[in-house]
């Protein structure tokens, strides 16, 4: 049965800690229950937030005055296709790092580089989650979601989730309730072929090799501690939303305006991450640059701190509440790091995180 309160505080339900209070809380463990409680607040006028685990959202201060609608439902059902393929079905609620633990267990390949990232199934496809070289838009084949336009659960396909890099047609507005995410995985003992390079340095393989999935997995794990990005109540540095900004991706006039900023700044000779990316709209090339390099190079070490709040002493990207902050100040961080890199380097950084009810 769903859980219903008042004047809830948002902050014990992010990983930052920070956040208001919602004028009403529902939580739902059943898909009826989920799709009621929306259409109930739609009914009413109600401006609904849809929750999930917590790890990628900014709230206000002031909290939000609407029904937040948090997701509990659970389950994951297995079927098997043609050529070793295995299709799992998974509810929106379930926890994204225990499932890919157990598809790692079971033999399944096509998720182990995305282990240690906290939140929940739901999330996934609308941010098309990805990490060391895997994106979950290389496994999903569909999505079940309740359409509040249309007051009916839809199926949207690969093609109709319209993925892009840390995008999809649920990304930017709240039409789309996700229920539940099919992901398209290979019964294997060996990963799929490792296409980051600090993984494969980390693996000691060539990029494009296979290595045992349960390797890829531990090695992913590695990095993302040392990152701070595996959450660990006692270490401060994981009190974040993970990776603030993503990483810019640039037409040809962009990166060569980068060229010229990072040759004036640093030195004629002096190299930057770049990275091939698909073409944009209009057909013409794309490359992709590291937010965490220029974040750095703009002057912004690891651990810089304005007031209560400070960069990750483990990771430039992710900024950190170690206690006692707002989000007010976190985002005064967030806004610092976004002008210092624009004014270094002519780049405009994009957060990743969802805001509610705040902008940079």
């Amino acid at each position: 049965m769903a859980v219903f309160a008042e004047e809830v505080n948002l902050a014990g339900y992010t990983t930052l800690r920070l956040g208001g209070p919602a004028r009403r809380f529902v939580e739902a463990t059943t898909e009826a229950e989920l799709v009621a409680a929306i259409r109930r607040a739609d009914d009413e006028g109600e401006p609904v937030l849809v929750l999930g685990g917590g790890s990628n959202l900014v709230v206000s201060d002031d909290g939000f005055s609407g029904t937040v609608v948090r997701i509990g439902t659970r389950g994951v059902e297995r079927s098997s296709g043609e050529g070793g393929r295995t299709y799992v079905r998974v509810q929106a609620g379930e926890e994204w790092e225990p499932f890919v633990e157990r598809c790692v267990e079971d033999g399944l390949a096509g998720v182990e580089c995305l282990s240690g990232i906290p939140g929940r199934v739901g999330a996934t496809p609308i941010q098309n989650v990805g990490a060391y070289g895997q994106d979950v838009s290389e496994t999903i084949v569909q999505v079940r979601a309740y359409d509040r336009q249309a007051r009916k659960v839809v199926s949207l396909d690969r093609e109709a989730c319209r993925f892009t890099y840390r995008h999809s047609a649920f990304k930017g507005h709240d039409r789309y309730v996700v229920l539940e995410v099919t992901y398209e995985l290979r019964e294997a003992e060996e990963s799929q072929p490792i296409a980051y390079g600090e993984l494969a340095r980390k693996l000691g393989v060539q990029p494009g090799a296979t290595v045992p999935l349960k390797e890829a997995r531990d090695a992913v794990l590695e990095l993302r501690r040392v990152k701070g990005m595996v959450l660990d109540p006692a270490d401060p540095d994981t009190r974040s939303a993970g990776s603030f900004f993503t990483n810019p991706i640039l037409d040809a006039a962009r990166l060569a305006d980068l060229e010229h900023r990072v040759a004036e700044r640093l030195g004629p000779d002096t190299a930057f991450p770049r990275y091939p990316e698909s073409p944009g709209p209009d057909g013409r090339p794309r490359t992709k640059t590291s937010a965490a390099w220029l974040i750095d190079k703009a002057g912004f070490a690891k651990g810089h701190t304005l007031g209560p709040v400070r960069i990750s002493g483990k990771h430039t990207l992710a900024l950190t509440n170690p206690g006692g902050a707002r989000t007010a100040d976190l985002l005064a961080l967030a806004r610092e790091v976004r002008d210092g890199v624009r004014d270094a380097f002519g780049v405009e950084l994009v957060n990743e995180p969802v805001f509610v009810g705040v902008e940079l």
